[in-house]
């Protein structure tokens, strides 16, 4: 029963992830852009977390942490060059 669901909700997952692409490719401002890519990856996480349940291979876990990670200083880096428009230190 537990991997049926599991099933269902990354189909759900999957579906969105098309949809959020195509937010992504043709995003009305770069801001909208933006927080498509986030929500991507953030469900691209949660797709790995329970296709490491669905198949019992704790190794997906260990890559999630680090992507979550990679997302998050990237968000930075785009906020700092929107707000100053400046890349450097």
């Amino acid at each position: 029963m537990l991997m049926e669901l599991i099933l269902i909700v990354m189909f759900i997952y999957a579906i969105a992830i098309l949809l959020l692409s195509i937010i992504a490719l043709k995003g009305p401002t770069i801001g909208d852009q933006v927080l498509a890519i986030d929500v991507l990856t953030y469900i691209s996480l949660v797709l790995f977390t329970l296709l490491s349940i669905y198949l019992k291979q704790p190794l997906l876990i260990v890559l999630v942490i680090p992507l979550a990670l990679w997302v998050y200083s990237l968000d930075i880096y785009i906020a700092k060059y929107l707000e100053h428009g400046d890349l450097g230190a």
